[in-house]
């Protein structure tokens, strides 16, 4: 009897889990949607910030590294608080900072304004929200890491789409600070009620459901950050967010050096309408690629794929002067490039389990904090010295090269290692 009335409300828990957890996607994919335009649009307001700050592009880029640095950097602590108190109220407290630092940016009166709210408060809400969202899949789909943390990045890189023309639109027709007002209340407004949708799994849903090719022991954050292995993801990581935060947070200024902005393509403007296709294609990889690694593995659809973003940038740089050229290419380098927010998450959890998932992956998230630095002012500075852009191209180049490399050569084999001795 005893054992009857334990395995019938362990099934009961599985049965509802296996259709709550659609829930808990869809509410996930929301949230990242409602957090996407403080990174993914930022280079819409750069023009009317240098024009109003009258400071050096170098110099505002540092909002840019400070908004992923503080989403990234605190994105550990962000993750622990998410696992000691919940996802729903630490979510709603991540939609309400989101929302309220354009808000607040709105009233800057400097560019130091600009930096604590647009860049500090919207860096530690949105990291809230990312981490904490991205943690929550891995443990809901135990069995489908790479679609599921592909769709919710996904919801990440394509909610700009919904706000980047009219976002440019608003800015033409009147303030920066009336922009940033009004999408910040929408910003906010959204992601809290999506918040209020989300919570744990079971913990008897994620034993019954581990696949066969994760870790069989979860490993803590501790011991995580004393392997080898991790520390080679976070290399990887950080010159692939470089790449791809090179062309977010830069794209409106190369694209005028360029002669691109000003340009009409098929009755669009050239640059909302790469932006555009951009965050369509940056959504899109993500649950792609993650579905292709479920299937042929982690380490190979990296190299496939940072390969891919490697070529993509070369044609584009040689192509730079074709506006057509300059917006479809645009969408074919963030296709190889989103993919990392499925790829490098999934790989984690596979390696280290799913106990510390939020925590783990906020140490391995950090370095998109790191990548932001390397892309945003030092990007630009290097620009600044060089007067040319061809040279910043080549270095992040470069970059998606080796780690397409390092992906077959060194992590899969190292993992392998380290997988054989976990079981």
């Amino acid at each position: 009897m005893s054992e009857l009335s334990v395995s019938m409300p362990a099934s009961a828990v599985s049965g509802n889990a296996a259709s709550t957890r659609w829930v808990q996607l869809a509410a996930g994919v929301i949230c990242m949607m409602a957090i996407s335009s403080p990174q993914y649009v930022w280079t819409l307001f750069t023009k009317p910030l240098l024009a109003q700050f009258g400071v050096p592009l170098s110099q505002l880029q540092i909002t840019f590294s400070i908004l992923i640095v503080l989403q990234t950097f605190l994105s550990p602590f962000q993750g622990f608080l998410v696992e000691r108190f919940g996802p729903r109220l630490l979510l709603s407290v991540g939609a309400l900072l989101t929302g309220a630092s354009w808000v607040l940016a709105a009233q800057a009166t400097s560019v130091m304004g600009i930096y604590l709210t647009y860049g500090l408060i919207g860096g530690i809400g949105t990291g809230i929200i990312y981490v904490g969202v991205v943690g929550l899949m891995v443990q809901w789909f135990p069995d489908k890491r790479g679609l599921a943390t592909g769709l919710v990045a996904a919801g990440y890189g394509m909610g700009a789409i919904l706000t980047t023309f009219p976002i440019a639109a608003s800015l033409a027709a009147g303030s920066y600070q009336t922009t940033l007002l009004t999408y910040g209340l929408v910003i906010g407004v959204v992601g809290l009620l999506a918040a209020q949708l989300l919570k744990r799994p079971p913990a008897e849903w994620i034993t019954a459901h581990r696949p066969a090719t994760s870790a069989s022991a979860d490993t803590a954050p501790a011991a995580m950050l004393k392997t080898p292995v991790f520390w080679l993801m976070f290399l990887m990581m950080t010159m692939m967010s470089t790449s791809g935060l090179m062309v977010i947070s830069q794209m409106g200024s190369f694209a005028k050096d360029f002669g691109v902005t000003g340009t009409m393509v098929f009755g669009m403007a050239a640059l909302p309408l790469a932006l555009t296709i951009d965050r369509f294609t940056n959504g899109l990889t993500r649950p792609f690629f993650g579905w292709v690694s479920d299937r042929i593995g982690r380490e190979n659809t990296m190299t496939v794929a940072f390969g891919l973003e490697g070529v993509a940038m070369i044609i584009w740089l040689a192509t730079r002067d074709n506006a057509v050229l300059f917006v479809l290419m645009s969408g074919v380098v963030f296709f190889g490039w989103g993919e990392i927010f499925s790829l490098f998450p999934s790989t984690l959890t596979d390696t280290f389990g799913s106990r510390n998932a939020t925590t783990n992956y906020g140490f391995l998230y950090m370095a998109q904090g790191v990548g932001s630095v390397f892309g945003g002012p030092l990007a630009a500075l290097l620009h600044e010295k060089t007067g040319s852009w061809i040279p910043v191209f080549e270095v992040v180049i470069a970059m998606d090269f080796i780690t397409a490399l390092l992906a077959f050569f060194v992590l899969r084999p190292m993992r392998r290692r380290w997988m054989a001795a976990k079981r």
